[in-house]
């Protein structure tokens, strides 16, 4: 009986996924897995017995990722669980930006007492006129799941598509619409982009990529669009360049002490994947990914341990072993099962930075525990996990 800890609402779409083998418990110390959606856990203790934790969207900022790798657990996220929500909401930023939506419906709603209003109307919306889209050039910075949707969907608006991407993934570059130009510098974008919208996580390499020189080298009157992190932007540098009108107008979804004093600014509230579809395909597919490492070993759309999938676990029983990326383990990890009398029937292996997984399946439908003992006892081996 595997045991699960939801820690916080979980669409029960999702949760509906677990079986009769499963069940859930309130203490995340008593779990096998975890599945959370924006709860913070960096201050939480890690139970030792936690194998997994599945995050219901695609950020992580809110886990330990490099803490739970030393540990041997498993963070899993949901790549494209949300990606349509998003695209729509990206969608929304760019005709708000583009047409004075917004002021046009204060205005009225601020002169809803005026007997005459459909008469004032007419005299007051050529200050609200705005500019279409067709015809102007959109920079997509960041090729992934949301990136390409909102590539293609503004493609079919008649715009011309700029696509940033230095690690533009095979299945990725398919799915764009073959007039989607790929540049290969992010100079291209800012020089040419008429919007310019991101769609990259934060790390360190992205962390303020779009600072006070990129800023600079942007065409006057840009407008940017994030729905990916505030912390992409050097919002300081922002804030100047809205004043000065050379950007005309930011579009985010992140509220902040800065962004809410901008100066033509349209500030949301994380409303990115906030529809009842996003939350209930992020928690279908948490929930897999939980139900697949546990009862199979696999692991798919883990954010710090590398891909491995053997299939449905068979009549063989299986070995997960984590360990330090260093040379000669897969040699130990091998010649140790051998010495056991176990014929190792498949496996796959995979590096992930400075440490690696890998799942080994036997001929034999179980083995005796002390084979876990002698693999933990090898140095470099971070955690052993046998499912029989």
């Amino acid at each position: 009986m595997y045991k699960i800890h939801l820690v916080n609402n979980i669409s029960k779409v999702g949760t509906a996924r677990f079986g009769d083998n499963y069940e859930f418990v309130d203490d995340a110390a008593d779990a096998d897995g975890v599945i959370v959606r924006s709860a913070n856990l960096h201050e939480v203790e890690m139970p030792e017995t936690l194998l997994a934790i599945a995050r219901a969207g695609a950020g992580v900022n809110n886990i330990p990722i490099d803490k739970c790798a030393k540990m041997g657990i498993v963070v899993f996220n949901t790549p494209g669980a949300n990606a349509n929500a998003v695209k729509e909401m990206v969608v929304s930023g760019l005709m708000l930006a583009s047409r004075d939506i917004i002021g046009s419906v204060e205005w009225v709603r601020s002169h809803a007492d005026d007997p005459d209003i459909a008469k004032t109307v007419e005299k007051v919306k050529k200050n609200y006129a705005g500019t279409e889209v067709a015809g102007k050039t959109i920079g997509v910075i960041g090729l992934g799941a949301i990136g390409a949707q909102v590539a293609n969907t503004c493609r079919q608006l008649g715009m011309k598509v700029l696509g940033y991407d230095p690690y533009l993934s095979v299945n990725a570059a398919w799915s764009l619409d073959r007039h989607i130009h790929h540049v290969s510098k992010l100079s291209e974008i800012l020089e040419q982009a008429d919007y310019i919208t991101l769609h990259v996580p934060v790390i360190p390499q992205t962390k303020g990529m779009i600072g006070a020189a990129e800023i600079a080298a942007m065409k006057d009157g840009v407008i940017i669009i994030n729905y990916a992190r505030d912390l992409l932007v050097d919002e300081e540098a922002l804030y100047a360049a809205l004043a000065s009108g050379h950007v005309r107008r930011y579009v985010t979804d992140f509220a902040n002490t800065t962004s809410v004093q901008m100066q033509n600014a349209i500030v949301t509230t994380h409303l990115g994947a906030s529809t009842r579809e996003a939350e209930e395909n992020c928690a279908v597919m948490a929930a897999n990914e939980l139900m697949d490492y546990l009862e199979n070993g696999n692991v798919n759309n883990s954010v710090n341990f590398g891909g491995v999938d053997l299939g449905r676990k068979g009549t063989g029983a299986r070995i997960c072993v984590f360990n330090r990326n260093v040379p000669k383990m897969i040699g130990r990890i091998t010649s140790t099962i051998s010495e056991a009398g176990l014929n190792i029937e498949n496996m796959a292996n995979k590096a992930s930075g400075d440490v690696a997984y890998m799942l080994i399946e036997l001929s034999e439908p179980s083995f005796d525990s002390a084979l876990v003992d002698k693999l933990n006892a090898i140095d470099g081996i971070i955690r052993v996990r046998a499912i029989q």
